[in-house]
């Protein structure tokens, strides 16, 4: 019993297929529903010898008790009721969004979460608790996930708005999932923020589909959920075979951060040179220039350029040179457009110079970038 309707637990499934395939088959029964969905009444004359379930409460766990099937909980929503569980590590999840952002140079924070979660309050504590240990306070705003507490989307987003208002900026913000991260980059939009300068925004679940649609997309961290389904469909053997297994909490620890848009930055604290790389973000593409730049955030050349190195560590012109070259990469990875359409749409007038340009920040033409994009396989 594990839901269809989210990626995480979709790919706790993919898993548990990883499992089967290299095992003795298993007559497995699945059926799609949501996180949260009640037991199906079939299961009361089930005839089965095991059960995976991301589903649990106090009354299910009772009647699971009863029928002496094998059980292996994966539920993150309450706490242990005497099963043989895994879960992911989300305090570690936690911590290590902290230190993406305490790398980045934030000095305030901000976790944005639903209340009553158990998997939500633990990644809170341990964000919370790796800031405190650098010496850091974290804001928190939750509000309700499930039906019918949850508020219109209208009203929530205007909670998240006034307290987004509320902190210091530059602002590092965890939300505990990549929906609520959109949530959160939606409500910076309203609010004109400019993200990542101003609020620099991470989510969890590594949801690419989602994390892409964001604007700009949104950095995550990578849970495990794979190796979560894999071993807990080797418990479920185990247990069925007649091997007895603690009751005791396992947590698999996340596999890393993927840093997209939301993050890209280091914390910015002068509102002329945020305004500045904000400007260079949205517009080095359409082949703005330095003299632009002074041109939309006025100041001497002088002035920008040492700001610049201060902040950033490189000059403007490296910047919007760093901008096209980003995107660059990303079209040659993600399209089969030729080269002079892709140097159109980065902002360089010949494919030529676009090349050169290339080879010289990244150590690659364009072309043994793009086979080498090619050869990488993605991650499930």
């Amino acid at each position: 019993m594990v839901e269809t309707a989210t990626i995480y637990g979709r790919r706790i499934l993919h898993g548990i297929t990883r499992y089967l395939r290299s095992h003795e088959p298993w007559s497995v029964f699945l059926e799609q529903h949501e996180l949260g969905a009640e037991p199906p009444p079939w299961l009361s004359r089930w005839r089965g010898q095991g059960v995976i379930t991301r589903v649990m409460s106090g009354e299910f766990a009772a009647w699971l008790r009863k029928t002496k099937l094998a059980v292996v909980d994966l539920n993150d929503r309450i706490p242990n009721v005497g099963f043989p569980r895994i879960n992911s590590d989300d305090e570690t999840i936690g911590r290590l969004a902290a230190e993406h952002l305490l790398d980045r140079g934030f000095r305030s924070f901000g976790y944005c979460g639903f209340s009553g979660e158990l998997w939500a309050d633990r990644r809170q504590a341990g964000f919370a608790r790796r800031l405190a240990a650098a010496g850091f306070e974290c804001t928190t705003f939750q509000s309700p996930w499930v039906m019918p507490r949850t508020a219109t989307w209208e009203r929530q987003q205007e909670q998240i708005t006034t307290w987004l208002s509320s902190l210091s900026r530059p602002v590092g913000l965890l939300t505990c999932n990549d929906m609520r991260g959109q949530h959160v980059l939606d409500a910076c939009t309203r609010l004109g923020w400019s993200v990542p300068e101003e609020a620099a925004v991470i989510g969890v679940d590594d949801d690419a589909l989602l994390c892409e649609l964001c604007e700009p997309p949104l950095s995550s961290v990578i849970p495990n959920p794979e190796r979560l389904g894999y071993e807990a469909a080797e418990l479920l053997d185990q247990l069925m075979r007649g091997e007895t297994a603690t009751a005791e909490d396992r947590f698999l620890p996340p596999v890393g951060v993927s840093t997209r848009q939301s993050t890209d930055v280091l914390a910015i604290d002068d509102p002329q040179t945020a305004a500045a790389v904000r400007f260079i973000r949205e517009h080095a593409c359409q082949g703005a220039g330095v003299a632009d730049v002074l041109l939309a955030v006025p100041q001497s050349r002088t002035a920008l350029e040492r700001k610049f190195r201060k902040y950033l560590g490189r000059s403007p012109q490296a910047e919007i040179r760093n901008v096209q070259i980003k995107r660059a990469k990303q079209l040659l990875a993600e399209t089969d457009l030729k080269l002079d359409r892709i140097a159109e749409l980065t902002g360089f007038e010949h494919p030529e110079y676009l090349s050169v340009v290339f080879k010289r920040i990244t150590g690659q033409t364009p072309g043994q970038f793009r086979r080498g994009a090619l050869a990488t396989p993605h991650r499930a």
